[in-house]
């Protein structure tokens, strides 16, 4: 379980594909901290680290998260959001974020204002997630709050030490981004979803 808190950005060092898996090696700040098995999000992914070198970590994403996720578009030297798991009894300074990313966006829109930056992504509806006005989502593993929704489209806001401390400084329009939605949205969704007709009108 995470809160959407990044800690830091790691930098992708190696890239290692077997059959179907991919091998991501990470440098870290928090490396030596580490221990085998433990669960970090990289970029909103819950992924398990298998192997520890130094200031480098070695997770495993396996084909199904290649294919949901924008992992398998990482490059040696991009940037990866990285957060540790909450431990229990801690504050919840985000919201609750499972690690588990439904779906990817792309970004359409990136507008500076005054200080912060305005992104605008735009993503797939059909999968029936959805997003509130002021609600959460989580985008590369970053909690942040809706200010505009739409059907298949939503704004956020960045302030500089958001955008400073995490990889939004390289989103760009055409970046594809992963998006987690809030647990109590995809639930509501999903009940809607299998209600009989009459109801929902």
């Amino acid at each position: 379980m995470f809160s959407g808190i990044t800690e830091g950005l790691g930098e992708a060092i190696a890239l290692y594909k077997e059959q179907s898996n991919l091998h991501i090696t990470i440098r870290s700040g928090f490396t030596t901290e580490l221990k085998i098995d433990q669960s970090i999000a990289h970029n909103g992914v819950c992924l398990t680290v298998v192997d520890i070198k130094n200031e480098e970590y070695t997770v495993t994403a396996i084909a199904e998260t290649l294919q949901k996720t924008n992992l398998s578009l990482l490059k040696i030297g991009d940037h990866v959001n990285l957060e540790r798991c909450m431990k229990l009894g801690d504050r919840l300074d985000g919201h609750i974020v499972q690690g588990h990313v439904d779906q990817t966006a792309v970004c359409k829109h990136v507008k500076e204002t005054q200080g912060s930056w305005i992104f605008t992504f735009e993503y797939d509806p059909s999968q029936n997630n959805i997003t509130v006005e002021k609600g959460s989502v989580c985008v590369n593993g970053v909690s942040l709050t809706v200010v505009d929704s739409q059907k298949n489209s939503f704004s956020v806001c960045i302030i500089p030490y958001t955008f400073e401390h995490t990889n939004f400084k390289d989103i760009q329009p055409g970046t594809i981004v992963n998006l987690e939605f809030d647990i109590l949205g995809k639930y509501i969704s999903k009940l809607m979803a299998n209600q009989p007709s009459e109801l929902k009108s």
